[in-house]
């Protein structure tokens, strides 16, 4: 499974926004390699002024000492959850996404190792937790969020595990690295059956002319 994935992710040619200028930030979506792989997760400290109790991957804003976006995600992943940067086997990066802050992230896919001694920061984080892939290859989500951007409508998973919501711009990566990575049939694009939860529209706060097409077709 990992391996095909890798082949999938060296062929992929995700969406970069590097003309965009605005913060930038990226996330690490670890994947940890056990004989039922599954995907590392945090949840946010609930103490935290944004983004509290929320479920993300490990990441943050850009600094100056980081010389790329992939020592971004590194660099916060080490500082939130003691994951040493040399137990990441990178596989590549995913399309850049615009948060509703206005930022740009960029997600890297990487595996680790099982049972590492990892602990979460406890000034940013609550928990860290592990979700088996098999779980979200299997579409086991609860509903799903309508998000409308720019006017396009934007089909978003939302997965309740284990008392923990996957839903948002980490669910948004996760459909990317299930259709790219493992050509799963979903698509952020078209509207899946079940229950429907519709936010209000918003802007992305990207000029016009750099705005994502009003259709993406994920493989």
């Amino acid at each position: 499974m990992l391996e095909k994935l890798r082949k999938q992710l060296q062929q992929h040619s995700p969406q970069r926004l590097d003309h965009v200028v605005m913060p930038e930030a990226a996330v690490l979506m670890p994947i940890v390699e056990r004989p039922s792989p599954t995907l590392l997760f945090t949840r946010r400290a609930s103490h935290l002024s944004t983004h509290s109790g929320q479920v993300a991957f490990p990441g943050g804003k850009r600094e100056a000492c980081d010389a790329d976006l992939y020592a971004t995600a590194l660099r916060e992943a080490q500082e939130e959850i003691a994951l040493a940067p040399s137990f990441v086997q990178p596989l590549g990066r995913l399309s850049d996404v615009i948060s509703l802050h206005g930022i740009r992230v960029t997600p890297w896919v990487g595996i680790i190792p099982p049972d590492l001694p990892l602990v979460a920061d406890p000034s940013e984080l609550d928990t860290i937790f592990e979700v088996p892939l098999s779980h979200f290859l299997d579409d086991r989500r609860t509903h799903t969020d309508v998000i409308t951007v720019d006017g396009v409508a934007h089909y978003v998973p939302s997965y309740h595990v284990d008392g923990h919501v996957i839903w948002g711009l980490s669910a948004m990566m996760l459909v990317e690295l299930l259709a790219e990575g493992f050509g799963m049939p979903i698509d952020l694009y078209q509207r899946p059956p079940g229950a429907l939860h519709h936010y209000p529209e918003r802007s992305s706060r990207l000029p016009k002319a750099a705005r994502m097409p009003t259709k993406r077709t994920m493989k």
